[in-house]
């Protein structure tokens, strides 16, 4: 095998790519062993950005999770879906969490933002700069994308999916393999649009029939386009269930409180 040009001896990166964009943060991690320094660099922004997302995020509340697709501007009729929701889960107390980015994501948090809630964004640095939409009370950026899904994950007690690509489908069966495998308790899950999903519930169903996942694993999926059977399913299943409160800041701390933009 021959060797890689780009490549220092001992497997470390020449300075060139060492200091890489920070966009790249993700690639360079997963791109094969470097140096024993530069590993220990990478654990280190990885920490950092944990503990600028936990600080940033600790005093939230209760969240439900939103995920949907970036690529769908004001005029597709989900993004109205999308508003409708988030003012009512608002409604419901939740603070609404997306990722922070355009499309389905934007108008979960514009319609928490218009009803008078908390709205916050969990945004990653991606080689084709995604901004923070303009409807959020707080957000965070996070050098990569595992550190994203944690904190997409750690806050919230229900997961609600609205139709959306390759990055949907990857937050959507983390939640489902998380519950599955008991790592977090069994919240519920939500997809908005019978249409748009109907062939993955099929395959879901297909796995129940090979028995690749048991049937209870779905308990609490639920697959509707009525949005007051979701707010019931979140009522049901996250507030009455789990008896939820909301976390007060330490001042002594330097914490501060999320507060929506109607009430500042």
């Amino acid at each position: 095998m021959q060797d890689d040009p780009q490549r220092r001896p001992g497997g470390d990166l020449p300075w060139s790519r060492r200091e890489a964009p920070h966009r790249e943060s993700d690639r360079i991690a997963l791109e094969g062993p470097h140096s024993r320094s530069r590993e220990l660099w990478l654990v280190v922004r990885a920490l950092r950005d944990f503990i600028v997302g936990f600080r940033a995020l600790h005093f939230v509340g209760p969240c439900v999770t939103v995920f949907g697709s970036a690529r769908c501007g004001e005029e597709h009729p989900y993004y109205g879906v999308g508003r409708d929701l988030g003012r009512r889960l608002s409604g419901l107390g939740f603070t609404v969490m997306t990722g922070g980015g355009p499309g389905l994501m934007e108008a979960a948090n514009r319609g928490a933002r218009e009803a008078g809630g908390r709205s916050v964004g969990c945004n990653v640095k991606l080689p084709a700069e995604q901004q923070p939409n303009a409807y959020l009370d707080r957000s965070v950026t996070c050098e990569y994308f595992f550190v994203r899904k944690v904190l997409l994950f750690k806050y919230s007690y229900g997961f609600i999916a609205l139709p959306g690509g390759l990055g949907t489908m990857d937050e959507l069966f983390e939640a489902l393999t998380l519950i599955q495998t008991r790592k977090i308790d069994n919240f519920p899950v939500v997809l908005i649009g019978r249409t748009y999903w109907a062939p993955l519930v099929e395959l879901l169903h297909q796995m129940v029939m090979e028995h690749t996942i048991d049937a209870g694993d779905l308990k609490l999926l639920l697959v509707t386009d009525d949005l007051d059977a979701v707010v019931a399913h979140i009522e049901r299943n996250s507030v009455q269930r789990f008896g939820l409160r909301r976390p007060w800041p330490s001042r002594w701390l330097g914490e501060r409180a999320v507060v929506p933009a109607a009430s500042r």
